[in-house]
């Protein structure tokens, strides 16, 4: 089952920083040119959109809870998509996701590729 995989989690203080990378589990990101999406499940709660990019043009697209404060990005290779999150916040604590769509655009991702979360890595923020 093609799906994704999610890590570099951990336990930061607040206004700390991490980043978290996406790659494709069995299979090579960069040759599907997926358009990537990052989610966020914080406990007891739904999931939350907290960026995309496009496949093409690196469009991004962020949540207006992260605007200034987070940034994804394609790697060189084009196998690994970043998430970089500075001044982190206790809100942000939770698992964070990517998972492939047929677009990003100024309103967020399009339809989800698969239905799978894929493996997630949970981020901490706390003192």
């Amino acid at each position: 089952q093609l799906q994704l995989a999610a890590t570099g989690g951990g336990l930061v203080q607040p206004g700390g920083s991490l980043t978290l990378s996406c790659q494709g589990s069995g299979f090579n990101l960069d040759r599907t040119g997926y358009p990537i999406a990052w989610y966020r499940r914080a406990p007891g709660k739904d999931y939350q959109t907290i960026s995309c990019i496009s496949g093409s043009d690196d469009f991004t697209y962020y949540a207006d809870s992260v605007k200034g404060r987070m940034t994804t990005s394609r790697g060189d290779a084009g196998n690994t998509v970043y998430l970089q999150m500075n001044n982190l916040k206790p809100e942000d604590t939770g698992a964070y996701y990517c998972v492939p769509h047929n677009l990003c655009g100024e309103f967020g991702p399009g339809a989800r590729i698969w239905s799978s979360w894929g493996q997630g890595t949970q981020v901490t923020v706390s003192s």
